[in-house]
């Protein structure tokens, strides 16, 4: 595991966003925070990925899908962005363990708690549920979560928003951390699940804010 490709990697990735588009980024200073911390993010583009890349000042260890990992070329890339792979098809104690292991390292894990791409009136950003586990491991490892929630990255799917004009309009908004304390799992989710939808509201109340020209 080696953050210097990870560095090449987002400082190469880094230009393409910054011509064409004007994001809107909030709370980034609680992903800043030093020692080990899960991410939990929304999921509705896969350039949710490289937005949180750019944006978080943390390097992230990134929980991805097997699917994903078995197509050679994007899995060699994840795999050196210190990525790895989870089984959604049965229990997986092995992934687990590493991201135990990367949190026992003072790592921060992020995660898709949804599993999947989701449309936004199935997503958590709409109060819709996700799949269990991140509270779990929450409680195990003793850290907290930075709820975080990503929105417009679904533009990039067209050709012409890669285009130098800065007229993308995408965000990212990072929450107060929720610290397990005494809460069980179940209630750690259930403090998770209403943190996404007021993010979201609060991030899009800010896009739709007049830009100032640099």
């Amino acid at each position: 595991m080696s953050d210097r490709f990870y560095n090449v990697v987002v400082a190469i990735g880094r230009p393409a966003f910054w011509v064409s588009a004007r994001p809107v980024i909030l709370g980034a200073h609680h992903a800043a925070r030093p020692g080990p911390y899960l991410l939990a993010s929304n999921h509705l583009s896969p350039y949710d990925v490289p937005a949180l890349y750019r944006h978080t000042p943390r390097h992230l260890d990134f929980v991805s899908i097997v699917e994903v990992m078995r197509k050679p070329l994007v899995g060699w890339l994840f795999t050196h962005m210190n990525a790895f792979p989870l089984d959604r098809s049965r229990s997986d104690p092995r992934t687990v363990r590493i991201i135990l292991d990367r949190l026992a390292r003072g790592r921060a894990v992020a995660m898709f708690p949804e599993g999947r791409i989701r449309k936004t009136e199935e997503s958590v950003i709409t109060g819709h549920p996700f799949r269990p586990g991140v509270g779990r491991i929450a409680k195990l490892a003793g850290v907290p979560i930075v709820p975080t929630v990503v929105w417009g990255m679904d533009a990039y799917a067209r050709f012409a928003s890669w285009l130098p004009l800065r007229r993308v309009r995408y965000g990212v908004i990072y929450g107060e951390p929720i610290e397990p304390g005494d809460d069980d799992e179940a209630r750690i989710e259930q403090r998770l699940a209403e943190a996404f939808p007021k993010l979201w509201e609060r991030l899009r109340e800010a896009m739709q804010a007049p830009q100032v020209s640099p």
